[in-house]
């Protein structure tokens, strides 16, 4: 269990609703939040995959509990948000981090395969936060959509993903500013690459492709996902209390181009 920065009764008392929180980097930031007090709803598609997170954090000494949805459907949605406010009260803190993906090129990718993956991500996005809105404690709710570095780097392959995730963050920014007054804030969080993770496992299945993905990180290093739940951590608290519509890079500086540099003479130029 890594120790975080923040005190450990943090997010006592606190309500959170994770969308797309039963793996991963998701999952890393519902540990957190309930290892600092918060009781959390984890929702997914599969029921199954949803109580076996829930059962997760209980067996960390957390309050936890499963929620099914599928975050296309807007009325599936507010089912989900609907039973979980009434186990835990309104929502202080709610993340939309579900997300699909493949590789492929628009040559080669379907029109359906490409709707899907905006379907799930941008669509998702929007569905969540607005089916939470008349759930939130207000003022004083902090939502948090998880987004990616496609979202301002365009990357072959990924032209369904890139437009997708430069949505969400230009989404957060309009809800930013219309629920502003209420005292409602939305940020960003975008990942890059995060050691430890199905992603970057199938990205990086030999030692020779992972030294040259961190040699393009100016930190020369993959993060871990206790990066990616600290922030989230730092949003969910009042350290963050006057930020909103603010896109989060926690990717060491990858997003920041090829940092490998040229050597000459040992020294990079």
């Amino acid at each position: 269990m890594t120790r975080s920065v923040f005190r450990p009764d943090l997010l006592r008392g606190k309500s959170v609703f994770i969308a797309g929180g039963t793996s991963g980097i998701n999952l890393g930031i519902a540990e957190a939040y309930a290892d600092a007090g918060a009781s959390v709803a984890i929702a997914g598609r599969d029921a199954e995959k949803a109580e076996n997170a829930a059962n997760h954090l209980r067996g960390r000494g957390g309050e936890a509990i499963g929620v099914s949805l599928d975050v296309r459907d807007y009325a599936s949605v507010e089912a989900g948000l609907e039973l979980a406010r009434n186990r835990f009260g309104e929502f202080d803190i709610v993340i939309s981090g579900a997300a699909g993906n493949f590789l492929a090129p628009a040559l080669g990718m379907s029109a359906n395969g490409f709707r899907t993956v905006i379907d799930i991500d941008l669509n998702g996005t929007f569905n969540i936060f607005r089916a939470a809105y008349a759930l939130l404690r207000k003022p004083g709710a902090s939502l948090i959509a998880i987004s990616a570095g496609q979202a301002t780097n365009p990357m072959m392959f990924q032209a369904h993903v890139c437009a997708a995730k430069a949505g969400i963050n230009m989404l957060v920014k309009v809800l930013a500013m219309e629920w502003g007054p209420a005292g409602v804030r939305v940020n960003v969080i975008s990942p890059g690459p995060i050691g430890g993770t199905e992603g970057m496992a199938r990205l990086t299945p030999t030692a020779e492709e992972e030294a040259s993905w961190k040699a393009r990180i100016a930190l020369r290093d993959f993060g871990q996902k206790s990066d990616v739940s600290e922030m989230a951590m730092f949003l969910a608290s009042d350290a963050s209390a006057y930020v909103t519509g603010s896109i989060f890079q926690c990717d060491g500086g990858w997003t920041l181009g090829n940092s490998s540099g040229e050597t000459l003479g040992g020294e990079a130029r």
